[in-house]
């Protein structure tokens, strides 16, 4: 029961970083937005995205975890991304 409760210690705690660092990378991608719309560009960069993914997948690859997972996972990230560039872009008066 101690190992148990040792390895859901350190679950928690990686839970914990991975919430701020999600925190921080949206505080980040929310600049970006600001960005796009003061420049008058569009809330989506395909090529981008796609440059990520397959980032992403090499990485998980590399890391033993699951690179469907791993791209199903930035999707997630990257359509709440677009999300809020959209609405920056629509509180700026810009059509998205």
């Amino acid at each position: 029961m101690a190992e148990l409760k040792r390895l859901r210690k350190s679950i928690d705690n990686i839970d914990a970083a991975l919430i701020h660092m999600l925190a921080e990378r949206f505080r980040c991608t929310q600049t970006v937005g600001a960005l796009k719309a003061e420049h008058d560009l569009p809330p989506a960069d395909p090529a981008r995205e796609k440059e990520q993914i397959a980032r992403l997948r090499r990485l998980a690859d590399e890391a033993d975890l699951d690179p469907e997972f791993a791209e199903t996972f930035l999707n997630f990230v990257i359509k709440e991304v677009i999300r809020h560039h959209e609405a920056i872009a629509a509180e700026r008066g810009m059509t998205p």
